[in-house]
């Protein structure tokens, strides 16, 4: 079995993401979210822990644990995150040794979810998740900005190759979309108590530098689809 060349040390930041198999849907409904991001929430843990009887999720329903179940050993700590459709995007801090590797074993069980709702086998995901060591603090904020931006794309296809067309609709869906922490940076929202908030808006100097952050990279997209229609004509 080959080594995974990212090794996972404590009080490190990892840039982890996966996408489906075959670049397929992983999220097809509101109800696949909710559950993905429950499973954020309650995998999070190195003890045992009440998820792993099947009645657990259906009678505390798909939202209720948000706000209410806090893990007693947690694993990592988690910044940020963005659900897209066939894929998604995590911002972690390993602060338990492993925690990383035993957190995405663990987050990998959202797939026996999925295959049983859809009544499908196989694998949901492409192969083992992907992890970056975030090794500066250019890099770090750089991947939080990725992160939390990375929805854009459902508005505007390719917009990390094409640029933004409309800045003020990117904005606001990005302040509006609730499959991310953005909305828990970019404006006074509580969406998700897990959340580790407190490390970036220190480091931005608040919600207003969260959101100076995120416009300057989506203005600097905006001009870089102007210059690209200007370099075409």
């Amino acid at each position: 079995m080959p080594t995974r060349k990212v090794q996972f040390v404590n009080d490190e930041f990892y840039h982890v993401f996966n996408r489906g198999v075959e670049e397929r849907k992983i999220f097809l409904d509101d109800e696949d979210k909710l559950r993905f991001v429950n499973s954020l929430l309650v995998f999070n843990d190195a003890n045992p822990a009440s998820w792993n009887m099947r009645s657990f999720w259906y009678q505390r329903g798909p939202t209720s644990l948000i706000g209410v179940y806090k893990p007693e050993d947690p694993l990592v700590e988690i910044h940020s995150f963005a659900l897209m459709d066939n894929h998604f995007h995590l911002l972690l801090k390993q602060i338990k040794e492993r925690g990383v590797s035993i957190f995405m074993q663990k987050l990998g069980g959202y797939s026996y979810y999925f295959n049983k709702k859809y009544k499908r086998v196989g694998s949901l995901f492409q192969g083992k998740f992907k992890a970056v060591l975030i090794r500066t603090d250019k890099q770090l904020k750089n991947a939080f900005v990725y992160v939390n931006t990375n929805p854009v794309g459902l508005i505007e296809p390719n917009w990390k190759e094409k640029g933004i067309k409309d800045f003020k609709k990117s904005t606001r869906f990005l302040k509006e979309y609730k499959w991310s922490s953005c909305p828990d940076y970019l404006t006074e929202a509580n969406n998700y108590s897990f959340i580790e908030k407190e490390f970036f808006l220190k480091l931005f100097r608040g919600t207003q530098g969260c959101r100076e952050e995120v416009e300057s990279w989506l203005k600097y997209k905006v001009e870089f689809n102007k210059f690209k229609d200007i370099a075409l004509e």
